[in-house]
């Protein structure tokens, strides 16, 4: 058939052109919507730029043929022989490509949102910069594709085979590989947030800088990839094959690693903060420098790893062997104003063969401080809280305390593994100056404890009231920090809870300001009432809330200080 015949019969209204031979046609933006081409011979033929939306292209022949930037979104592709066809920057969206030959086929930048393309033949195929999302792949053989900066967000590459598949700053976002063949594919930078790669086969695979930030990679093997830098962050490693990969400077922290295999693992600078590690194998792994602030290390076999430089501050460790690992010095705090470790321990030298393991005990919580002279108790308990204070979550308690002529022994007890020494003489340094702010301060201290102090120079209180005293800068100051914070939470609340149950979080909060000397009459009308009043507006269902709780709150709920807030906005809402 002649072109122009076939052309003019389509303005006629014709669509059925089935078996039609068209082979080698130049239809360059031709509008060829819903024609039905099943079977056609289109090889060679030059459909760029044409409009082929909804077509029936089912078994037709388009080997080698020109569809750049052709329109073809929900067309119907399958069994359809595109091998060597050009379709670069082709509309394919919602597009039927189910067990069609695309081998060599060329689709950088086409858009094939939610197309179907299971099944397909696509060897050496070019995917780059092609849009992919919410695509059926499950079960495509994709090796060696070229898939580079590729959208993949949310396809379904279930058991696909992407075996030396390059996806290099692809983003597979939420995307399921479960099953998939990922051996030696480059994902160098891609982005694998929330992806499911749940038995995965990524022996070998480049993931270096890759973002795979809560993805589960449960039983996937991961033996000798190459993580280098990548963003693991709540990532689950659930049974997970590790062995010697490259994990330098990862982030794992609060990641699942619970019986994952990482025997030689490369751990060295990794961040493992608040990681998972029950029963996992760690042995001969090197984890030097590694930041392992509150891991959990439960069953753990560490045998042989090298644990040099970690920072081990406030982990926890249970069951786990520490007398076989190498160790010659650990940090058992983090200064995160400057972002580095801090505390050496042992100070001044290196741990024997084995010491981390003994050290690891009851003793390694003892802080021994020597005194020259006996210690003004007041200035000592503010010199413990102040030591306290300036390390995360460190708790410190008396244990003994012994006077001799020359030196006068205390001990304390930490509720974790410290650096005795350096807390010891950290004591030291502060307890002069914290002295000498007690014996000058005094009376102020014991008048905001509420403790009565003793006038020895007169025997009958003085008939004139004195005025009040007025209170140090340190204790506005404390006061001012705490109201502006105790404003802050209290909006959080009324924001975010129901009257019934925001009546008892915020009394509790004023009830604390109470204690602390702070005047709540200004948080009740204002912030409280204001807060209510400005929400109700807003909210048709919190203004029935507001009213059910006037009718059905309890009296000493009613007549609490957050109660008569509460009906006090409530007044101002009939107003």
């Amino acid at each position: 058939m002649q072109i122009q015949e076939f052309l003019q019969r389509y303005q006629e209204g014709e669509r059925n052109f089935a078996h039609i031979d068209l082979s080698g046609a130049s239809l360059s933006g031709v509008n060829l919507r819903e024609i039905d081409l099943t079977g056609a011979n289109l090889t060679g033929a030059n459909l760029s730029w044409c409009f082929l939306s909804n077509a029936k292209l089912i078994g037709a022949c388009l080997r080698r043929a020109d569809l750049r930037s052709a329109g073809m979104a929900g067309a119907n592709l399958t069994g359809a022989n595109l091998s060597g066809a050009n379709l670069a920057k082709a509309d394919l969206r919602l597009g039927c490509l189910e067990a069609a030959d695309l081998n060599w086929a060329a689709l950088c930048e086409a858009d094939l949102g939610g197309a179907n393309l299971q099944g397909v033949k696509s060897d050496q195929i070019n995917l780059e910069k092609a849009k992919l999302d919410g695509a059926q792949l499950m079960g495509a053989e994709l090796m060696e594709a070229n898939l580079n900066r590729a959208s993949l967000v949310g396809a379904n590459l279930t058991g696909a085979n992407l075996r030396e598949a390059h996806l290099v700053e692809a983003n597979l976002r939420s995307a399921i590989l479960s099953g998939a063949n990922l051996i030696e594919a480059d994902l160098n930078g891609a982005i694998l947030r929330s992806a499911n790669l749940t038995g995965a086969d990524l022996h070998r695979a480049v993931l270096a800088g890759a973002d795979l930030t809560e993805a589960v990679l449960d039983r996937a093997d991961l033996s000798r990839a190459n993580l280098a830098g990548a963003y693991l962050l709540k990532a689950s490693f659930k049974q997970a094959l590790l062995l010697r990969a490259n994990l330098q400077e990862v982030y794992l922290l609060r990641a699942d690693l619970s019986e994952a295999n990482l025997r030689s693992a490369d751990l060295r600078k990794a961040d493992l903060s608040g990681a998972y590690l029950v029963d996992s194998m760690l042995a001969e792994a090197d984890l030097r420098e590694a930041c392992l602030i509150e891991c959990h290390l439960i069953r753990t076999d560490l045998e042989g790893a090298q644990l040099t430089g970690c920072c081990i501050q406030n982990w926890q460790v249970q069951d786990v062997e520490l007398s076989k690992v190498n160790c010659r010095y650990v940090f058992t705090d983090f200064d995160y104003t400057a972002k580095v470790v801090a505390n050496r321990f042992p100070v001044d030298r290196d741990f024997e063969s084995g010491e981390l393991g003994q050290q690891y005990h009851e003793e390694s919580s003892i802080v021994e401080v020597c005194f020259g002279e006996f210690p003004n108790w007041e200035a000592l308990v503010f010199t413990v809280r102040r030591v306290e204070l300036e390390s995360c979550e460190l708790q410190l308690n008396i244990q003994f305390f012994e006077s001799a002529r020359e030196q006068n022994l205390l001990r304390l007890s930490a509720n974790r593994l410290v650096n005795g020494k350096i807390l010891g003489d950290r004591i030291l340094a502060l307890y002069p100056d914290m002295l000498e702010k007690v014996l000058a301060k005094g009376a102020e201290i014991l008048i905001l404890l509420g403790l009565a102090v003793a006038d020895n120079g007169s025997q009958e209180e003085s008939a004139t009231p004195q005025p009040p005293r007025p209170l140090p800068k340190e204790v506005l100051l404390r006061r001012q920090e705490i109201y502006e914070r105790m404003v802050r939470q209290i909006s959080f609340i009324l924001m975010s809870q129901t009257p019934d149950k925001f009546s008892e979080s915020v009394q509790r909060l004023l009830d604390y300001l109470k204690q602390e000397g702070v005047p709540t009459e200004q948080i009740q009308k204002k912030v409280i009432s204001q807060a209510i009043v400005e929400r109700a507006k807003q909210d048709a269902g919190f203004r029935e809330q507001l009213l059910r709780w006037e009718k059905t709150a309890s009296a000493s709920i009613r007549c609490s200080m957050m109660g008569e807030a509460v009906r006090f906005a409530i007044a101002l809402l009939w107003e």
